[in-house]
Parts: C-alpha cells; structure tokens; sequence
C-alpha cells in the first residue's frame, strides 16, 4: 500500500491550496483563484509553499497574516 502526502495550505482563514509530495518536493495546487499564481509551482516543504501563500495574500491586501499555520 503506498500513501500519498498532501497538505490543505490556509491563510487567514482562506483556503489556498493543496501541496502534493512528489519526490522530493510538493506541488502546489491551488484552490481559489487568488492564488492562482502559485498554481503547480514547486516547493522544498509545506512550510515554503505556506510562506509563499501569505505573501501572496499580503501583495493583495497589504495587511499581514495574524500568524503562520505551519512552523
């Protein structure tokens, strides 16, 4: 039995996206159109395609996430 590992991507309550491991990195796929521009990108972690996630959110609006999901 082989298991896949995916993780949901949240920033500020939205949902981003998904990452997929995928050899030795995980895709990113996204959920919502505003983050669109991570859509099938590659990432070392969760936590890269996370960090990426909320400066997405911050380029849009300006405002901060309160705090990252992932450490």
């Amino acid at each position: 039995m082989s298991s896949a590992h995916a993780y949901a991507i949240e920033v500020q309550g939205n949902s981003a996206g998904i990452v997929v491991a995928n050899a030795n990195h995980f895709i990113f796929y996204a959920a919502d159109w505003a983050f669109g521009t991570l859509d099938r990108k590659t990432f070392r972690s969760p936590a890269h395609a996370e960090r990426a996630a909320r400066d997405v959110l911050l380029r849009r609006t300006g405002e901060p996430p309160a705090r990252p999901l992932l450490s």
